[in-house]
């Protein structure tokens, strides 16, 4: 039987020169768009990616807050590392922490009002590294591309698991 799997060749155990090729591209220069983009929002904002990414989850969340577990798995986080970067967001007053009422020995985080207003300074900003580092870059059919990529190797990493 023959694996018609995108992007896999019959046969083959590993990946070719030029996959590698192709490969170490990508990861390099997703890391250095990811860092140049930290730089900026550090820079404009004095806000991490990682502070960003919660305050736009609970931003967009009913009531401005989520439960911590809901938190980590809607940014991609495990629960103890939310926990530590949420105790520096507490710290700086951008977010607060309280008992679930619905979950026993659940928590919610709340966006205060100096966190929505920290993300708010700081949208506009990234949104425009986001635009020159990335959107500029590349051709309406590339960015499609690009969007398409993204989506087949999301649901790869969701079909292969966590591991």
């Amino acid at each position: 039987m023959t694996d018609t799997t995108p992007g896999r060749r019959a046969g083959r155990q590993l990946p070719t020169a030029e996959e590698l090729r192709t490969w170490r591209d990508f990861i390099e220069t997703t890391a250095a768009l990811s860092s140049r983009l930290e730089s900026r929002l550090q820079g404009d904002s004095a806000l991490s990616t990682g502070d960003y990414a919660v305050l736009l989850a609970l931003s967009e969340a009913q009531g401005q807050s989520m439960r911590s577990s809901e938190l980590a798995s809607h940014i991609g986080w495990e629960r103890s590392r939310l926990s530590h970067h949420l105790g520096r967001m507490e710290r700086r007053g951008l977010i607060r922490r309280q008992e679930c009422a619905t979950v026993p020995r659940g928590a919610e985080v709340l966006l205060t009002k100096v966190g929505a207003e920290a993300f708010a300074g700081a949208t506009f900003p990234h949104l425009r590294a986001i635009r020159e580092l990335f959107v500029d870059a590349l051709t309406p059919d590339q960015i499609i591309a690009a969007g398409e990529i993204a989506a087949a190797l999301r649901a790869r990493l969701d079909v292969v698991g966590k591991g």
